[in-house]
Parts: structure tokens; sequence; C-alpha cells
């Protein structure tokens, strides 16, 4: 399985009287989130699923993923919450999923999350690292058989400039 950890586009900066649930991306993070995604569309990158965090930029930057025409396929999943535990996501999506060894599986999350859940895919645990700029990419290829954690390894770490 290949999995992309992907960050969420720029969105409005934490306000009084804005949840931090509700934050949108902006006008200039919608519109780099877009050139990305025609960037990858353009480099014959599909997915055959998309798992999106639930709050509002996360699930924009998503829905862009989609209507470029990188999946067809979108769901929701509260693991990929800030705040989110790996353990969590690899228990309740990773070990009871039937995927085919060539799957390719894109998660819309947040940082500091996602860049630790790919540490520990690669070495087991958080190393403080690996660094995830909005709208970027990292890309694990996950064992065929056994144990994940520890044990996979990394294919792609891109900061959106280098896309755009």
């Amino acid at each position: 399985m290949e999995l992309y950890l992907i960050r969420h586009g720029i969105a409005q900066e934490r306000q009084a009287g804005l949840k931090d649930e509700e934050r949108q991306l902006t006008k200039e993070g919608r519109q780099k989130t877009e050139k990305v995604a025609q960037r990858l569309l353009q480099l014959d990158l599909q997915f055959n699923l998309i798992v999106t965090s639930p709050l509002v930029r996360a699930r924009q930057t998503a829905e862009i993923l989609v209507s470029t025409g990188l999946s067809s396929q979108l769901e929701e999943s509260s693991h990929l919450a800030p705040g989110g535990h790996f353990s969590n996501w690899l228990v309740y999506w990773l070990e009871p999923k039937n995927y085919s060894p060539n799957i390719q599986l894109a998660l819309v999350g947040h940082e500091p999350d996602l860049s630790n859940w790919a540490e520990i895919l690669l070495w087991g645990e958080v190393k403080g690292c690996l660094v995830l700029k909005k709208a970027g990419m990292i890309g694990v290829k996950l064992p065929e058989a056994g144990a994940v954690v520890g044990r996979s390894q990394m294919f792609w770490l891109t900061p959106p400039k280098y896309l755009l």
C-alpha cells in the first residue's frame, strides 16, 4: 500500500469567535491547493480513496483533490482530527481492511499529527525530523505483510513550492 499524508491548505488564522473546526481555506489556500492538485494529476497520481479529517479546512482540501480528478472516493474520519491517535487509526482503518497491495490511500489532515504518523511508520517512534508544509505531501510505502510500524519506506516528501 502507498499511503499519502496530505496537509490541508492555507487556512484562516485563529481568531476570537471562530472555532478551530470551522476555519476555512483562504483564497490563497484554495488557489495553491488547486495548483498542487493539478500538478499531482499531471504526474499521473491517482488515489483509490481519500480519507479526510472532519475539520472544514481539511474537508475543503480533500474536496479539491476529488474535484481535480485525483479520486472519486471520499470518506471522513474523526481519527484524522487534530490530536488523533495513530494507534486508533491503525486499528480502525488499516488492520481490518483487506486492501490490495497496490492501493493508493490519501489521508488529509493536520500537523504535527501527519508528520508524527509518518515517523512512526518509518522509525517506530516520533523523532521530530519531518515537517509537512500546508498543501504538502509525504508518501510512505507500507510493507506487504507483517507490522507496518517501523518497517515502512518513505518515497515522497514534497513541499508545495516544488509542485507549483
